[in-house]
Order: structure tokens, then sequence, then C-alpha cells
């Protein structure tokens, strides 16, 4: 099977700093289970130091169902106050690694 690199691209809707509170440690975990295949993920601020205003996710998965899946399931997600869009991302030189 095919493996695809996806970006998940998260906007927050207001309330959702209170789950962040709330959902935290359910959310780490959620992605340590999964660090398999969500390789990088990390809340994205407006400014250093800002509020959250969203997250981003790079995955890899055999399908976009199964993309969609780990996202909806994420105790971020199921709060019901956040939103996603996800896009396959073709990473320029596919030879080059990369370490953040």
């Amino acid at each position: 099977m095919i493996v695809t690199r996806w970006v998940a691209i998260f906007d927050d809707a207001p309330g959702m700093a209170q789950v962040r509170q709330e959902r935290s440690d359910l959310h780490f975990d959620y992605l340590k289970r999964h660090r398999d295949r969500i390789l990088i993920s990390g809340g994205l601020r407006e400014a250093p130091g800002g509020a959250f205003v969203g997250g981003l996710w790079v995955l890899e998965t055999n399908s976009r169902e199964e993309a969609v899946r780990l996202i909806e399931d994420d105790p971020y997600y199921r709060a019901g106050l956040r939103r996603y869009r996800l896009l396959v991302w073709g990473k320029a030189f596919e030879d080059v690694p990369v370490t953040l």
C-alpha cells in the first residue's frame, strides 16, 4: 500500500482555550500513541507568546480516510470547537531528510 504524506491545518473556534486546558493530557497521550503516523504536531499562534489559534500536523497514512479518522478521534477535535483542512504534501527534495 502507498503511504501518503498529509498536512492538517486546524483553526480553533472561540472557547477552544478552555478545551485545551481541560484536555491537554488526553490530547498529548493521543499524539504519543499515534506518533508512527502523526509525525509532527504543534499549536499555531499569531505571534510568539500569543494565544493558540489552531494547530498543524504532518501525517503519513495509507489513506485519506485513515488521516480523517486520526484527526476526528483526537480529544481536541472531539470537543467540536475545531475545524481543519487536510492537504496532500509533496515535500521538495524528497532525498533530503528533515529534522526539527
